[in-house]
Protein backbone atom coordinates (compact mmCIF):
# COMPACT_ATOMS: atom_id res chain seq x y z
CA UNK A 1 0.00 0.00 0.00
CA UNK A 2 3.08 2.76 1.09
CA UNK A 3 6.42 2.11 2.57
CA UNK A 4 6.94 5.71 2.92
CA UNK A 5 8.04 6.96 6.49
CA UNK A 6 4.63 9.16 5.43
CA UNK A 7 2.24 6.31 6.55
CA UNK A 8 0.22 6.10 9.06
CA UNK A 9 -2.39 2.94 9.63
CA UNK A 10 -4.54 0.95 11.65
CA UNK A 11 -5.96 -2.72 11.60
CA UNK A 12 -8.37 -4.64 12.78
CA UNK A 13 -9.30 -8.14 11.99
CA UNK A 14 -9.66 -8.25 7.90
CA UNK A 15 -9.85 -4.77 8.19
CA UNK A 16 -6.53 -1.92 7.31
CA UNK A 17 -7.49 1.65 6.99
CA UNK A 18 -4.23 4.04 6.26
CA UNK A 19 -3.35 7.48 5.04
CA UNK A 20 -0.37 8.59 3.29
CA UNK A 21 1.42 11.33 1.86
CA UNK A 22 2.18 8.79 -0.97
CA UNK A 23 0.95 7.78 -4.02
CA UNK A 24 -1.77 5.28 -3.57
CA UNK A 25 -0.79 1.95 -4.74
CA UNK A 26 -4.21 -0.05 -6.31
CA UNK A 27 -2.79 -3.25 -6.49
CA UNK A 28 -1.83 -3.51 -3.34
CA UNK A 29 -5.14 -2.34 -1.64
CA UNK A 30 -6.69 -5.07 -3.84
CA UNK A 31 -3.90 -8.01 -2.74
CA UNK A 32 -5.02 -7.06 0.91
CA UNK A 33 -8.66 -8.03 0.78
CA UNK A 34 -8.00 -10.82 -1.73
CA UNK A 35 -9.59 -14.22 -0.11
CA UNK A 36 -10.55 -17.96 -1.30
CA UNK A 37 -13.32 -16.89 1.11
CA UNK A 38 -14.44 -13.94 -1.44
CA UNK A 39 -16.64 -14.53 -4.57
CA UNK A 40 -16.50 -10.95 -5.00
CA UNK A 41 -13.89 -7.80 -4.79
CA UNK A 42 -15.16 -4.49 -5.05
CA UNK A 43 -12.74 -1.59 -5.40
CA UNK A 44 -13.54 2.03 -5.61
CA UNK A 45 -10.83 4.82 -6.70
CA UNK A 46 -11.33 8.57 -6.51
CA UNK A 47 -9.25 10.56 -8.51
CA UNK A 48 -8.59 14.24 -8.85
CA UNK A 49 -11.16 15.76 -12.23
CA UNK A 50 -9.28 18.34 -13.97
CA UNK A 51 -12.96 20.55 -13.43
CA UNK A 52 -15.22 21.55 -10.98
CA UNK A 53 -18.32 23.91 -11.94
CA UNK A 54 -16.74 25.37 -15.30
CA UNK A 55 -13.43 26.08 -12.89
CA UNK A 56 -10.32 24.60 -14.33
CA UNK A 57 -8.79 22.63 -11.10
CA UNK A 58 -4.92 22.42 -10.85
CA UNK A 59 -4.88 20.11 -7.72
CA UNK A 60 -6.18 19.23 -4.34
CA UNK A 61 -4.48 19.42 -0.84
CA UNK A 62 -6.01 17.21 1.99
CA UNK A 63 -5.27 18.05 5.27
CA UNK A 64 -6.43 16.04 8.43
CA UNK A 65 -5.41 15.59 12.26
CA UNK A 66 -4.25 11.61 11.20
CA UNK A 67 -5.21 10.29 15.22
CA UNK A 68 -8.67 11.07 14.40
CA UNK A 69 -8.86 10.34 11.12
CA UNK A 70 -7.99 6.57 11.13
CA UNK A 71 -9.77 6.48 14.32
CA UNK A 72 -12.90 7.13 12.44
CA UNK A 73 -12.16 5.62 9.51
CA UNK A 74 -11.39 2.54 11.49
CA UNK A 75 -15.00 2.29 12.63
CA UNK A 76 -16.72 2.96 9.26
CA UNK A 77 -14.59 -0.03 8.41
CA UNK A 78 -15.72 -2.45 11.10
CA UNK A 79 -18.93 -1.11 10.54
CA UNK A 80 -19.28 -2.16 6.87
CA UNK A 81 -17.34 -5.58 7.81
CA UNK A 82 -19.94 -6.47 10.56
CA UNK A 83 -23.52 -4.97 8.74
CA UNK A 84 -22.73 -6.47 4.76
CA UNK A 85 -20.35 -9.62 6.46
CA UNK A 86 -17.36 -8.53 4.39
CA UNK A 87 -14.55 -10.92 3.89
CA UNK A 88 -12.31 -8.17 4.31
CA UNK A 89 -11.86 -4.10 3.98
CA UNK A 90 -9.12 -1.66 3.36
CA UNK A 91 -9.60 1.99 3.20
CA UNK A 92 -7.13 4.45 2.08
CA UNK A 93 -6.63 7.77 1.85
CA UNK A 94 -3.75 10.01 0.40
CA UNK A 95 -3.19 13.79 1.94
CA UNK A 96 -1.01 16.43 0.64
CA UNK A 97 -1.16 17.84 -2.71
CA UNK A 98 -2.50 15.17 -5.56
CA UNK A 99 -2.66 16.21 -8.93
CA UNK A 100 -5.29 15.47 -11.90
CA UNK A 101 -6.06 12.03 -12.61
CA UNK A 102 -4.50 10.69 -9.38
CA UNK A 103 -6.05 8.76 -6.99
CA UNK A 104 -6.62 10.82 -3.37
CA UNK A 105 -9.16 7.49 -1.97
CA UNK A 106 -9.25 4.25 -2.92
CA UNK A 107 -11.97 1.72 -0.83
CA UNK A 108 -11.53 -2.46 -1.30
CA UNK A 109 -14.19 -4.80 -0.13
CA UNK A 110 -14.18 -8.78 -0.85
CA UNK A 111 -17.24 -10.92 0.43
CA UNK A 112 -18.63 -14.28 -0.79
CA UNK A 113 -21.47 -12.52 -2.81
CA UNK A 114 -21.62 -9.61 -5.27
CA UNK A 115 -24.40 -7.52 -3.60
CA UNK A 116 -22.91 -6.83 0.11
CA UNK A 117 -19.45 -6.39 -2.08
CA UNK A 118 -20.98 -3.56 -3.82
CA UNK A 119 -23.55 -1.80 -0.89
CA UNK A 120 -20.68 -2.05 1.13
CA UNK A 121 -17.96 -0.06 -1.10
CA UNK A 122 -20.25 2.43 -1.66
CA UNK A 123 -21.74 2.81 1.81
CA UNK A 124 -18.26 3.01 3.14
CA UNK A 125 -17.46 5.76 1.16
CA UNK A 126 -20.36 7.90 1.82
CA UNK A 127 -19.77 7.84 5.42
CA UNK A 128 -15.69 8.56 4.59
CA UNK A 129 -16.45 11.85 2.70
CA UNK A 130 -19.49 12.43 5.39
CA UNK A 131 -17.34 11.85 8.85
CA UNK A 132 -13.52 11.47 8.48
CA UNK A 133 -11.76 14.41 9.25
CA UNK A 134 -10.20 15.40 5.99
CA UNK A 135 -10.47 18.58 4.39
CA UNK A 136 -9.53 19.01 1.13
CA UNK A 137 -8.35 22.73 -0.86
CA UNK A 138 -9.11 22.80 -4.79
CA UNK A 139 -6.76 24.87 -6.50
CA UNK A 140 -8.29 26.60 -10.00
CA UNK A 141 -6.05 27.80 -12.45
CA UNK A 142 -5.17 31.44 -13.20
CA UNK A 143 -6.21 33.92 -10.41
CA UNK A 144 -9.12 31.84 -9.07
CA UNK A 145 -7.90 31.13 -6.27
CA UNK A 146 -8.72 27.75 -4.37
CA UNK A 147 -11.68 26.78 -1.96
CA UNK A 148 -11.52 24.86 1.31
CA UNK A 149 -14.15 22.22 1.43
CA UNK A 150 -14.97 19.66 3.67
CA UNK A 151 -14.15 16.32 1.81
CA UNK A 152 -17.21 15.55 0.53
CA UNK A 153 -19.14 16.81 -3.11
CA UNK A 154 -20.99 20.24 -2.64
CA UNK A 155 -21.03 24.13 -1.97
CA UNK A 156 -17.67 25.42 -1.90
CA UNK A 157 -17.32 26.41 1.90
CA UNK A 158 -14.41 28.49 2.67
CA UNK A 159 -12.23 30.35 0.19
CA UNK A 160 -8.44 29.85 0.50
CA UNK A 161 -7.53 33.39 0.73
CA UNK A 162 -9.40 33.65 4.52
CA UNK A 163 -8.07 30.10 5.53
CA UNK A 164 -4.74 28.68 5.58
CA UNK A 165 -3.78 25.27 5.78
CA UNK A 166 -2.12 25.41 9.09
CA UNK A 167 -5.62 27.21 10.31
CA UNK A 168 -7.89 24.13 8.67
CA UNK A 169 -5.74 21.30 10.38
CA UNK A 170 -5.79 22.46 13.62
Amino acid sequence: MSQNSNFEQRQDEGISVFLTSSALDLSGVVASVKSPKAGALVLFAGTTRDNFHGKTVTHLEYSSYPPRALKTMLSIAQTMKQKHALTAITMGHRLGVVPVAEESILIAVSAPHRQPAWTAGEEALEMCKEKVEIWKLEEFEGDQGGVWRANQDGPSHVPSDLASSSDISK
